[in-house]
């Protein structure tokens, strides 16, 4: 039987950085959300960029709502002590759509394969503490179409209803269409908000499922 894809995920809100010191060594990790393989990679790119004179960019990516795309790289250090440590953190923190990058600037101590391991999964750590994570839910789509004149009383009273996100808006020919993203279970109260405010003259239809920012807890 297939898995049931996820309903909830983790990714970061926004980039995020530390920076660790072993043994004279530096480590700086640079996190970012990533939705796709290539926006990643832009990402690896611009830290390379912007520290050309460091040793080694290491790095790993986790992408997809149920974390199957992962990527690592331990880009000249001993196989195994860089990229796949700091996927493990990643995902140990429930993380997808995120990128890691570590650079390390050499300090002039080997540190062995623990020592490396630990150095590379402790920068991911500490950025991961540092940064700002948000949870992403799966909702169901609606189509509310509603004549120009019950139209922005209708949206603002639907942006402060607290299971459902305004996700478009647009003005169509036979009033403001707007693209709503609910939560499960909550279609019938929004149904009746949108017949009320509009004396049952707003449509609604469905529309495609979205992912959508909630709050924490």
């Amino acid at each position: 039987m297939p898995l049931r894809p996820p309903r909830r995920y983790l990714t970061l809100a926004s980039p995020a950085s530390a920076e660790l010191e072993v043994k004279r060594s530096r480590f700086v990790c640079d996190l970012a959300p990533a939705a796709t393989e290539e926006s990643a990679r832009a990402f690896v790119d611009q830290v390379r960029a912007r520290s050309r004179d460091a040793r080694h960019h290491c790095t790993a990516f986790v992408l997809g709502p149920d974390g199957a795309t992962l990527r690592s790289n331990d880009d000249g250090e001993p196989s195994g002590t860089a990229g796949a440590p700091m996927l493990d953190v990643l995902r140990g923190r429930g993380l997808t759509d995120v990128v890691a990058v570590v650079t390390r600037w050499f300090g002039g101590t080997l540190l062995g394969t623990g020592g490396l391991i630990r150095a590379y999964g402790d920068a991911v750590s500490t950025a991961v503490d540092a940064a700002t994570v948000v949870t992403y839910e799966l909702r169901e789509g609606l189509v509310v179409t509603v004549t120009g004149a019950d139209g922005p009383r209708l949206e603002n009273a639907l942006r402060g209803h607290p299971g459902c996100a305004v996700t478009s808006t647009a003005w169509g020919a036979t009033g403001l269409v707007l693209g709503l993203a609910v939560e499960p279970g909550t279609q019938d109260s929004v149904r009746g908000l949108v017949g009320a405010l509009t004396s049952g003259a707003g449509s609604l239809a469905a529309g495609p499922s979205s992912w959508v920012a909630v709050p924490a807890g």
